[in-house]
């Protein structure tokens, strides 16, 4: 399955989100980042597609950054807020989580405001492996996020094996055409995957290769 993280306009990429729309049946979920969070106000274009993806059964993942544990727990609570009330998000997505123990409770606290905010779906975004505590805080750990040439190589940790396949998943960027990247991703097991081949400061404004193979 893939999780989408489309960080593009509406506007700007009409013919990507009606082949996201589309592709509903082999998605796991698309983060919605209108500003790298909600933004300051609603932003109408994107509350349409929300509802479109919602409509199709997707899971609506409000994209919030946590700064690695250092954003103060009332901001990161009121971008969560307005993802539900302005975008009718049905999960989260908290980017840049810590990966040490020492931050549980932060994130555990988190997690409790979160669910309270309707999330039904919560992602926790390390880019690395954990600490395996925080896989009882949420729905899904992003365990790798970083280039192709870094995922080859990627180390599983014992500890995975653990939990279920679907409690997992890698984003990997600048994937060349043709690399077995979502096969590596089931054999290091880690159900829910996404790999595009954008490259740069903003790679995640691609589409994944495996719907844009599919057009």
């Amino acid at each position: 399955m893939l999780l989408v993280p489309l960080y593009e306009h509406p506007d700007d990429r009409p013919d990507d989100w009606e082949l996201l729309i589309r592709s509903a049946g082999r998605l796991h979920s698309v983060v919605l980042n209108p500003a790298s969070g909600p933004g300051e106000a609603r932003d109408a274009r994107f509350a349409v597609v929300a509802e479109r993806l919602r409509d199709a059964g997707v899971p609506v993942l409000g994209y919030t950054d946590t700064d690695y544990g250092r954003r103060p727990h009332a901001d990161v609570v009121r971008d969560l807020l307005r993802h539900r009330d302005w975008y009718g998000a049905d999960g989260a997505f908290l980017d840049q989580a810590a990966p040490d123990p020492a931050l549980l409770g932060h994130y555990g606290r988190l997690a409790v405001a979160a669910r309270a905010a309707g999330a039904r779906t919560l992602v926790l975004n390390h880019g690395i492996h954990p600490d395996p505590g925080y896989a009882d805080l949420a729905d899904l750990l992003v365990t790798f996020e970083g280039p192709w040439d870094a995922y080859r190589d990627a180390a599983v940790p014992s500890w995975t094996a653990d939990h279920p396949a679907d409690r997992f998943c890698h984003l990997v960027y600048a994937v060349p055409p043709g690399a077995p990247a979502a096969a590596l991703a089931r054999q290091r097991r880690a159900a829910v995957h996404c790999a595009v081949p954008g490259t740069g400061a903003h790679p995640w404004g691609t589409l994944p290769l495996a719907l844009r193979d599919a057009r």
